[in-house]
């Protein structure tokens, strides 16, 4: 049985908890697919799934990077195909789970990932420029992947422009992929509902330690600038421990750009015509019982 089950969703939309349940019911296993959850010690500020919440469920693609090195899709794609093909050998149904469509993308439309090494010149030259600039300079080059990046982080930026502009093509260009027969579900949840479970999980977040956590990584010796690279929570409390904000500004920008990369993430996905889209567990249920038939 060569078969996929996906799982995606914006931020706080309860993949994790939808997912577990239909593995445990489906004799699942689930493989991650969170871009900042690849990374050893980013347990609070990604909402990392904890051994409890497993519930016995194996879970692959969690803790394998060093925050302080750069994790490419292509190495994703390599350990994700590693790790679905161990869950098939022991005759239990992969689960893809997560909300980093480029990840998800790399997986089940079998796309090639350039391994491009860096340009340093080119970077410099880039690094000139605001994050608007970059991404506009992206959006007119490579359209695709400007849809799915986080436009607020010239790492990213930079380092899809350095593919792009050293392959002289898109990145990603979609390839015909029969590796694997998916279902792809979706958890949609209207803009008001979204936004205060957001609100919920960055207080909860908060409260259990996320500054603390960050102060860690930093003391581990990943640099401020590293931790404003990797993003939302971190680029947030990064700027909050360097005195850059109040901690109250910087509860308020960190539910807003949360709030906005949420709606990205509903973007990319909405594009999927794919996708089905279930708004609980029993319609997933079903859903699954037909795939698997």
């Amino acid at each position: 049985m060569n078969k996929l089950i996906i799982i995606l969703g914006p931020t706080s939309s309860g993949k994790t908890d939808l997912s577990i349940k239909l593995a445990k019911h489906f004799r699942g296993e689930v493989v991650s697919a969170d871009s900042r959850q690849v990374y050893k010690g980013m347990d609070i500020g990604t909402g990392k799934v904890t051994k409890k919440e497993m519930a016995g469920v194996p879970h692959y693609l969690l803790d394998v990077a060093n925050p302080k090195t750069r994790f490419s899709v292509a190495q994703y794609q390599k350990l994700a195909l590693a790790a679905i093909k161990k869950i098939q050998t022991k005759n239990k149904t992969p689960f893809l789970v997560g909300g980093t469509g480029f990840y998800i993308q790399s997986v089940a439309d079998g796309i090639v990932v350039p391994e491009v090494k860096p340009d340093w010149k080119l970077r410099k030259k880039l690094e000139k420029l605001t994050n608007k600039q970059l991404f506009l300079k992206l959006k007119k080059i490579d359209p695709r992947r400007a849809e799915s990046i986080d436009n607020n982080n010239p790492r990213r930026l930079i380092r899809a422009l350095e593919i792009v502009l050293t392959t002289k093509r898109p990145i990603a260009p979609l390839s015909i992929n029969n590796r694997f027969e998916v279902l792809f579900l979706g958890i949609k949840k209207g803009r008001n509902v979204l936004n205060k479970l957001i609100e919920k999980r960055l207080l909860k977040r908060l409260h259990g330690g996320m500054v603390n956590e960050v102060k860690k990584l930093h003391k581990s010796g990943v640099s401020f600038k590293r931790l404003e690279e990797l993003g939302l929570e971190y680029r947030y409390v990064a700027q909050y421990l360097q005195n850059k904000l109040e901690y109250d500004s910087m509860v308020r920008l960190l539910q807003k750009e949360i709030e906005h990369y949420a709606k990205r993430q509903m973007t990319w996905f909405k594009k999927d015509k794919r996708i089905y889209w279930v708004k609980n567990y029993q319609q997933a249920k079903n859903k699954i019982k037909k795939f698997l038939l």
